[in-house]
């Protein structure tokens, strides 16, 4: 678990407005879902016999029904999206942004409570929407200067029937290679062999080098899908890698899966990954019903933005610092920070309402990082002046007519 403290909380801000405006660029909707879903929807959903399900996930018991904190957004999407009739004979974009929880080792960029953004496309069977994805989130990295510290990954995974046929070549490889293994690699090749493909065992990663590759295993339809979006890709000038060793960690997936991984965070981690699953809603208990998507760890994204991009200019909390003293100034002072905030609402306004003399109030100010600073004593009160005072440029204070405040601030901003 972790905690964002004031002075994180505006770069936060800034990456999620910039996912937010990205999206809605691309006619995006924003949906939001529960944190708390019931345990079988994870189980059907992602797969028993995946990590997340066996051993990542928060659940407990609510009388006799079992639940559990969202690992990941995908199976709450679909599943609100049947129950709601969001997707009956309609084609659907949606997007969600919110917390995660997985019960792994904790680090850096990967906390027990994550922060995730996910996107959601139901109804468009065609490879046009997979690159539509792609291309989206390579406009988000642009937003983000972080363009040039990512690269994709790309791969097919097929057909069902196309994966089954893959598992029994590769389990067949693999067999001859179990004294390279570790007890829980075994225990994968039994219960879900393509897990293997992402190992981190060297060893075992050289030996793979020689496995079957599954591109050579895939049905004719999810060949010809994979091949159109790959010329798709080419044509927009996205690079990508094809990675015949990525599989994603989830069951649901089939067809089109990707990845956007970085080098400058260390060792190479994923930041944003993702894939088609055209079963899962049928899966679910609805319709079939064509889905694609993809989600990104927002950890990794501020960790990632911040090594990479000095360029940030993030907006200030405050702009505007007001300082007073004496009785009569004090509802002077709220009168005129309400009126500021009622014509230029952009601005931040903070009133200081601590007490004490300039000096102390002064030092308030500088250390909010405030643009300027409003003077109200009882002088100013009588003579309906303010004084401002920059306090970035240092420059001489003015004294102004508060019927011309909005006017000078309106300048300055």
């Amino acid at each position: 678990m972790n905690d964002c403290s004031p002075t994180e909380s505006p770069l936060w801000q800034w990456i999620e407005n910039k996912v937010r405006n990205v999206l809605a660029g691309y006619g995006y909707s924003e949906v939001r879902m529960p944190i708390v879903e019931s345990t079988p929807l994870f189980a059907r959903a992602i797969g028993e016999v995946t990590d997340v399900v066996s051993k990542e996930m928060y659940t407990f018991w609510d009388n006799d029904e079992q639940l559990t904190l969202r690992p990941e957004g995908t199976a709450g999407c679909v599943r609100a999206a049947i129950e709601r009739g969001w997707i009956y004979n309609n084609e659907q974009r949606l997007w969600y942004m919110g917390p995660m929880f997985r019960h792994e080792r904790p680090q850096k960029g990967r906390y027990r409570q994550f922060h995730q953004a996910g996107v959601e496309v139901f109804g468009i069977p065609n490879p046009e929407i997979d690159a539509e994805l792609i291309i989206l989130t390579a406009r988000l990295w642009k937003e983000l200067g972080i363009d040039q510290h990512v690269s994709l990954q790309l791969n097919s995974i097929g057909s069902l029937e196309a994966r089954a046929n893959y598992r029994s070549a590769l389990v067949k490889f693999l067999e001859n290679h179990t004294a390279l293994m570790s007890d829980e690699e075994k225990e994968r090749l039994v219960k879900n062999p393509l897990r293997i493909l992402d190992t981190k065992n060297q060893a075992l990663q050289e030996v793979l080098n020689d496995a079957p590759k599954l591109l050579d295993y895939l049905d004719d339809d999810s060949r010809e899908h994979f091949a159109h979006l790959c010329h798709l890709l080419d044509a927009m000038g996205i690079t990508y890698e094809v990675n015949p060793k990525l599989v994603r960690g989830l069951d649901y997936y089939n067809k089109t899966v990707f990845e956007w991984v970085t080098s400058a965070l260390g060792s190479q981690g994923t930041v944003c990954g993702g894939g088609r699953y055209d079963g899962l809603v049928e899966q679910l208990g609805g319709h079939a019903t064509q889905g694609v998507g993809f989600a990104m760890g927002l950890e990794r994204l501020v960790l990632l933005v911040q090594e990479v991009n000095k360029e940030i200019n993030l907006p200030k909390a405050v702009d505007v610092y007001v300082v007073y003293s004496g009785e009569g100034a004090t509802l002077n002072a709220f009168q005129m920070a309400e009126r500021i905030r009622s014509e230029l609402p952009q601005l931040g306004v903070m009133t200081h309402c601590s007490g004490g003399n300039f000096k102390k109030q002064f030092k308030r100010a500088d250390k909010v990082e405030a643009q300027i600073a409003l003077v109200i004593g009882e002088s100013e009160v009588e003579q309906q002046t303010v004084v401002l005072k920059d306090l970035q440029s240092g420059a001489e204070q003015v004294i102004i007519a508060q019927a011309d405040l909005i006017a000078e601030l309106t300048k300055r901003f």
